[in-house]
């Protein structure tokens, strides 16, 4: 079985999200399979492979579901320890890191969402809407 077929990326193209397990996916050279989901109307797999927040992005690695974006970048760090890290080896440059991240996601990700609200079209609101479960 090759690696493409082992691994499978449910994702959709905007999210920033998945664009983060994209480019952790990318720096350590791993082939996988993109399924593009329509989030108006999720796909049963999708459902199937995160039940619970029913969100994107979803890493499937051997038949395997890990969700949330942050723990599928460390997932794969994990399994695939013998390429490049994805963080670096000192625990203080470590941890900086996790900083940046953990800022990213409750400071730009939070304001970059509220000012697309603000400059969307309805069908794009509903769009975020239904992405976001609310």
């Amino acid at each position: 079985m090759s690696m493409a077929d082992e691994v499978v990326l449910l994702d959709f193209w905007p999210s920033p999200f998945g664009m983060r397990v994209r480019i952790a996916l990318a720096e350590k050279g791993i082939n996988y399979e993109y399924k593009e989901e329509d989030l108006k109307n999720k796909s049963p797999l999708l459902l199937q492979m995160n039940p619970v927040h029913k969100k994107i992005p979803i890493l499937i690695h051997k038949g395997k579901p890990i969700s949330e974006s942050l723990i599928v970048v460390q997932y794969i760090d994990e399994v695939w320890h013998d390429r490049t890290p994805l963080l670096p080896s000192d625990p203080y440059q470590r941890a900086q890191a996790r900083f940046w991240a953990d800022y990213v996601d409750k400071k730009v990700t939070f304001l970059c969402f509220n000012a697309l609200i603000l400059t969307c079209n309805h069908e794009t609101f509903v769009m975020i809407m239904v992405y976001n479960n609310v």
